[in-house]
């Protein structure tokens, strides 16, 4: 079984926000490694004040952590947040990674469903079609819609002090227009059979990545005849990674790993 994890933030989160995951799966006897996005710089403070994401998209996301894992001595296990969950499926369908938690990912290619909180979320970015090649921040309170909804405010709070920073807007144009585009870089081929096993988390009130969005993506593998499992976590909102009740995904995580053949 692969001992090396690769851990894959999404938008507007800093790749610090991995790090209580790593001290426990490096307890568990993982080698672990959170490396940020291209553009992003080693703290959040310097990642605000001098971000150069601007113009990356998900191509070249894919693209830095395929780099990153082509210096590992064997192919690791990803696990990613958001567009960091369908960076680690992506990763998967190309056979660099043994296995892939996605938590809240972000809709892959032929996912139709657009739940009104997901469009609310991506407001900030896709308004304003400039966006596209800028590097865009949250305000509090867009951050606290987005991704502390199911905490209180100052949780919230906390956590956007903590670890968000600007990030591209380009993933969010292009994940908003994969299905009327040929070759669109949030494309994965959920029918392959030869991947390693998959597991999908939902939030139930996640505003981001609805639940319904992950079970839209769940029933696109299900002509796979490779593993693919799903679990939904009630109450729990697009913070559910980071915020006071992580280690329930982590453990569900490492657990589910440990029944795995890798």
């Amino acid at each position: 079984m692969s001992r090396t994890v690769v851990f894959i933030h999404g938008l507007w989160i800093h790749s610090v926000a991995w790090q209580p995951w790593q001290e426990l799966f490096a307890g568990k006897g993982y080698e672990t490694h959170a490396p940020g996005w291209p553009g992003d710089k080693d703290t959040v403070a310097e990642t605000r004040l001098h971000s150069e994401g601007a113009g990356v998209g998900v191509d070249e996301i894919t693209d830095s952590y395929a780099k990153f894992i082509a210096g590992l001595d064997s192919p690791p296990i990803v696990v990613g947040h958001s567009f960091g969950g369908l960076i680690a499926q992506k990763l998967l369908d190309a056979g660099l990674a043994t296995a892939a938690v996605a938590i809240s990912p972000a809709p892959i290619k032929g996912i139709k469903i657009l739940p009104l909180s997901l469009l609310r979320s991506s407001f900030p970015v896709l308004s304003r079609p400039g966006n596209r090649n800028k590097v865009v921040p949250l305000t509090e309170k867009q951050f606290a819609y987005g991704f502390g909804n199911a905490l209180p405010p100052a949780e919230s709070a906390e956590l956007y002090e903590r670890i968000a920073i600007p990030s591209p807007g380009r993933p969010l144009f292009e994940a908003s227009s994969a299905n009327f585009t040929k070759n669109a870089p949030t494309a994965v081929d959920t029918t392959r059979a030869g991947r390693g096993p998959l597991l999908l988390l939902a939030a139930d009130e996640d505003h981001t990545v609805p639940a319904a969005v992950v079970a839209a993506a769940y029933r696109l593998y299900a002509s796979s005849r490779a593993r693919t499992d799903i679990i939904k976590y009630d109450d729990r909102g697009h913070s559910a990674a980071f915020d006071h009740g992580w280690r329930q995904l982590a453990d569900d995580s490492l657990a589910w790993l440990d029944r795995q053949s890798l």
